[in-house]
């Protein structure tokens, strides 16, 4: 049987890439792989163009950029199409219900750029954005019935140093918060002391995963006080241990050895002489 050609490549390209993906989930001649797919199996790869998205825009990659964000808007048609599918009872959506529902969040959000209010500064804007987002949730808690909390909404999906800022930021806005960030200091070394009393200890795995927590939030705490996200913090760090090991592995192939065959001692030493010839060139 003859199959229809590809969407005209003359079209809208949002009107192209939905009807791809509408042909790809086509129950009669679709991709098998496409629709053995739902909400929760296609999950992972949205987190992950998302992630992707950021990497490029660190690396001032524009053309990855560009690849990235279709892999990352993909992810929302294909969510779409699958909403698309289900029964109105099942609260079926579509893309076009999608679009139109930010748009419109988007302009309640602003009056100041299409209302008659008027702001000066960007602090401003951020103060109102943080309200209007409050009314929201505040509608939606009522809507369900429930009384609400501060901390609704903090996806529970998000990494979690990025979830840990999040929540930190909301009670911080109702002055759940240190009045001075060196107090943090003082937290930090109480939440050490509790994880190295665990380890001298007896070592319980639950409670040490929950000191080590501990200690993680209020490192994320730290950060967020400063005005450093810690995700960003962390996958720098990441990005300098791969450095400074890469620096060490090709220090030794040049010396003969394999790393397997060198010493703690050695890979220290060219750990320093990693960290040396980067002070050097910053």
């Amino acid at each position: 049987m003859s199959k229809a050609p590809p969407p005209d490549p003359s079209r809208p390209g949002i009107d192209r890439l939905r009807e791809v993906m509408a042909r790809l989930r086509d129950r009669d001649n679709g991709c098998p792989w496409d629709l053995e797919q739902d909400f929760a199996s296609i999950a992972p790869y949205t987190i992950e163009e998302a992630y992707e998205v950021t990497d490029a825009i660190e690396r001032a990659d524009m053309a990855a950029l560009k690849e990235e964000l279709g892999d990352l808007l993909l992810q929302v048609v294909y969510h779409a199409q699958i909403a698309s599918e289900r029964e109105p009872a099942a609260g079926a959506f579509d893309f076009e219900a999608v679009a139109q529902g930010i748009a419109d969040k988007m302009i309640s959000r602003h009056p100041h750029v299409f209302g008659d209010q008027r702001i000066d500064t960007a602090r401003t804007q951020t103060s109102n954005w943080e309200q209007f987002k409050a009314a929201e949730r505040a509608a939606k808690a009522q809507a369900t019935g429930g009384a609400g909390s501060i901390l609704d909404g903090v996806a529970l999906a998000l990494p979690a140093l990025m979830r840990a800022e999040k929540l930190q930021k909301r009670a911080a806005r109702v002055g759940f918060e240190w009045s001075d960030v060196l107090l943090v200091f003082d937290k930090i070394a109480e939440e050490v002391a509790e994880l190295r009393a665990e380890v001298e200890g007896a070592r319980d795995a639950a409670r040490l995963t929950d000191e080590i927590g501990d200690v993680l939030f209020v490192m994320a705490n730290l950060a967020r006080q400063l005005g450093i996200d810690p995700e960003v913090a962390l996958r720098h760090a990441n990005a300098k241990f791969e450095r400074r090991f890469g620096h060490v592995e090709r220090r030794l192939r040049e010396g003969g050895r394999r790393i397997e065959q060198a010493s703690l001692d050695d890979m220290e030493a060219l750990w320093q002489e990693a960290k040396r010839l980067e002070r050097q060139d910053g």
